[in-house]
């Protein structure tokens, strides 16, 4: 049972409620179909990300009025395709020259379809938070204070977050049950670890995460002494479920929370050491090892602490903290005169 806190959040979007919407409107899930992109009509690329290989495209599914988003990321290597005889190395392969010079050669490399596939998160409906947050925009960083969060970022939390329920049907096993890969049911100390749809499947890019089943924890600011057990049973035993599964000890996983998180029910990230994951910037990331030391010296640590992070153009957070005077957009002010 959610407890009142993440009732006050999510009312609007209880099971409940979200049933009857999806009953008004007919909805049909896209999900349920799909296995390819041919209905998909691209309206606009919101982003190009070169350094991650990553492209997301904004359309609309024929036959549905509703914006779609298709993110598509291309996939690491994994060394096992290379163990004995690689499928890399045949004549299903192929080799276009670009050019050479002396002992350099410069070429396209065209393997075996199977071998190039891509990644590709679909999300359908797509709301305009979805939108703004997969769009380039300018972004910003804040020093949010405790009386910042209470009069600024709390409320916006409470009056703009997105719908939970896809997180509660997972802790409830009416979702993604054959994906889970750890387990602890206890109702306070208890988390889920399940992979994060940003991972391939490769040893050496995963990604993982654990996600508390106690509701009403949106963030590190509730963070308290209370919650130590929790905090120390995530970090213990997630890393070993990790290390009986995919054979990676404790020290080669980097295991942190996110400040803002993306949503707002507690959640921590497993991912390999050696994979550059996104969201890992000093700006965002807080390891978890550090959070529990923090608030083993002082325990309402989260509660007195200035945090920094990052928000984006086109935001309403934007504008509220420009409102308040701690973030100035466009050029700095001259102080000669």
């Amino acid at each position: 049972m959610e407890s009142p806190a993440a009732n006050d959040v999510n009312n609007c979007d209880s099971p409940a409620s979200k049933k009857r919407k999806l009953e008004d409107n007919k909805q049909i899930s896209i999900h349920e179909s799909l296995n390819n992109l041919t209905e998909f009509k691209l309206e606009k690329i919101l982003y190009n990300n070169t350094n991650r290989k990553s492209i997301c495209l904004q359309g609309v599914f024929h036959n549905s009025k509703e914006p779609a988003l298709v993110l598509l990321e291309k996939t690491g290597f994994t060394e096992t395709n290379f163990n004995g005889d690689s499928e890399f190395f045949t004549e299903k392969s192929s080799l276009k020259q670009i050019f050479h010079n002396d002992i350099y050669g410069n070429y396209e490399f065209l393997p075996k379809l199977e071998l190039n596939s891509i990644g590709a998160t679909i999300i359908h409906p797509a709301t305009e938070k979805h939108i703004k947050k997969y769009s380039i925009q300018n972004v910003y960083l804040v020093d949010e204070t405790p009386a910042l969060y209470e009069e600024v970022t709390l409320p916006h939390i409470t009056e703009e977050q997105f719908d939970l329920q896809w997180v509660y049907n997972i802790l409830d096993h009416k979702s993604e049950a054959d994906r889970i890969v750890f387990e602890d049911p206890d109702d306070t100390d208890g988390f889920i670890l399940i992979p994060d749809l940003k991972w391939d499947g490769k040893l050496e890019s995963l990604y993982l995460l654990g996600l508390v089943r106690v509701h009403g924890l949106k963030s590190l600011r509730d963070l308290t002494a209370a919650h130590l057990p929790l905090l120390r049973n995530l970090k213990e035993s997630g890393t070993k479920a990790i290390c009986e599964k995919y054979g990676l000890t404790a020290a080669q996983l980097r295991i942190y929370l996110h400040y803002q998180p993306s949503f707002y029910h507690l959640h921590v990230h497993f991912t390999n050491l050696n994979h550059d994951a996104p969201g890992t910037k000093t700006e965002k990331s807080h390891l978890l090892s550090n959070v529990i030391s923090n608030i083993e010296l002082v325990p309402d640590y989260y509660q007195r602490a200035t945090l920094p992070f990052i928000v984006r153009e086109g935001e309403n957070l934007v504008a509220k903290f420009e409102k308040k005077g701690v973030l100035t957009r466009g050029a700095c002010r001259s102080s000669s005169p």
